[in-house]
């Protein structure tokens, strides 16, 4: 088990079949404020993400664009990489690719480890395929015929000889798993979901591919004329990502992980995977959280709808700092969110440029021209365990609710907005000097406060208000600017 004061988290590893979508920003900066916060409070933090690079989908993309598999791979990893930068995620992220060549032998190894323990075996087969999702198509997975995630994509028919996992061995220890941890997949829903899903039995899945179908893969051990199906090879990054299974140390120090992942890798990530570790004869995971989907207008992003929002446009527009609040604050930490450019500029309008960038101006010039010392400010502990309510700032990140915990940061702004209507010192300060710099005190150490809690979730706008107080000088430009 992990040392209590260590944190791993994780993100899916998104597929570079095609650009970043807003999705993926969601789960990057969910992680990254996780992270954040843990660090925030004195805890070791390993945050990993990456890309998943194999597979046949992979394959004809880069077949159809003219372009060999790696370099294809390559450019479309480097833009993901440039998301976790753009994002501003911690300089010390973990960014693993499943080309990479120690993850490549980890695989190896976990399949060795899975095949001794008689959970992989030969046999042929005939499937309904979506190569879409990577995944094999039940008749009960299918609406009208196709899978409901690709529903633009004909389904494929695979006949042919693969490697099985011996997924039905495992029904019992994972119905036991989820009985005895009612916290590991949250949201609850996700975990009824899964947990019905599991009950109803569970068929063993195909781990290769024939070689000369999928030759962009990692061969299957001592069996050249398969490759390992993407899944298996992908999954096994969380574990390859942090020494296993050469540095057994570090791999101790980390594990178990908590994962963050979409609702379409729910049965992936809290079933599939947790059985290859058990056959693996590793710990399952800690935690597994799943997220809703980012939908526009109702409708699923699309590029023939026109309803896709770019996550490096806003940022460019915007600003990151924007991005990441409205991930934190007004999409839905576990169902699916609508999301607009006229809604997020709606809200950066009220909530940054008119809620935390005015009050942010309105304080700092304050305490500027009336020269006031506020004195020692609080160190980031003090202010973290400050009073009661910030208890209810760290329940909601320990509940990965982000949101609330981001509530939790403007109830407060708008308290400061309160004190100085209520107040105002700028009038006051005419006829009754010490007790306009009282005030303004107070306000610049509620400011303060505010800038720590802000942290995990806006850092950038975090430092810009803490050197704004600490140098006691007023800041070059806004915040933000209105839109």
């Amino acid at each position: 088990m992990a040392n209590p004061e260590s944190f791993y988290i994780t993100t899916t590893l998104p597929y570079v079949n095609a650009p970043p979508h807003m999705g993926h920003a969601v789960e990057f900066a969910r992680a990254d404020m996780i992270a954040r916060h843990k660090e925030m409070k004195g805890v070791d933090v390993f945050l990993n993400t990456g890309t998943d690079e194999h597979g046949l989908k992979i394959y004809r993309e880069a077949e159809k664009k003219g372009e060999d598999p790696s370099k294809y791979v390559d450019r479309l990893s480097d833009v993901f990489r440039d998301l976790t930068v753009s994002l501003n995620m911690r300089s010390d992220l973990n960014f693993i690719r499943t080309t990479d060549e120690h993850h490549k032998k980890a695989t190896e190894a976990f399949w060795k480890r899975c095949l001794k323990n008689g959970d992989i075996y030969k046999k042929n087969y005939k499937v309904c395929y979506c190569v879409g999702c990577e995944l094999e198509k039940s008749l009960s997975d299918l609406v009208d015929g196709r899978c409901p995630d690709h529903p633009d994509r004909e389904l494929e028919m695979i006949e042919e000889e693969n490697y099985f996992f011996r997924f039905s061995r495992y029904q019992k220890a994972l119905l036991e798993m989820y009985e005895n941890d009612p916290d590991f997949v949250i949201p609850d829903f996700r975990l009824n979901e899964i947990k019905s899903f599991v009950e109803r039995g569970l068929e063993d899945f195909s781990v290769s591919r024939l070689a000369t179908k999928q030759p962009w893969g990692i061969p299957v051990p001592n069996d050249p004329e398969h490759t390992m199906y993407v899944w298996f090879d992908a999954l096994v990054n969380y574990v390859s990502a942090i020494g296993w299974p050469n540095d057994i140390k570090s791999f101790k120090r980390w594990w178990p992980v908590t994962q963050y992942a979409g609702k379409d890798n729910l049965r992936q990530q809290s079933a599939m995977w947790q059985a290859m570790l058990m056959s693996a004869g590793l710990p399952c995971s800690k935690r597994i959280i799943i997220n809703g989907f980012i939908i526009s207008d109702g409708k699923k992003m699309s590029k023939s709808i026109g309803n896709v929002i770019d996550p490096f446009d806003l940022i460019k527009r915007y600003g990151t700092d924007a991005l990441r609040y409205y991930i934190a604050r007004e999409v839905h930490p576990f169902e699916d969110s609508d999301m607009t450019e006229d809604r997020f500029k709606e809200a950066y309008n009220a909530n940054l440029a008119n809620g935390l960038g005015n009050s942010f101006s309105r304080i700092i010039k304050m305490a500027h021209s009336y020269e006031v010392n506020y004195g020692k400010l609080p160190d980031i502990d003090e202010v973290l365990n400050k009073t009661e309510t910030e208890k209810n700032y760290h329940k909601a990140f320990e509940s990965f609710e982000i949101n609330k915990a981001s509530d939790h940061v403007w109830s407060k702004i708008s308290f400061l907005d309160k004190v100085i209507d209520e107040t105002q010192p700028f009038k006051k300060i005419k006829i009754d000097r010490p007790g306009a710099e009282k005030d303004i005190i107070r306000l610049i150490h509620g400011l303060w406060e505010i800038s720590v809690l802000l942290i995990p979730l806006m850092p950038e706008s975090a430092k810009s208000i803490m050197d704004a107080i600490e140098k006691r000088l007023p800041p070059e430009t806004p915040l933000f600017i209105r839109k």
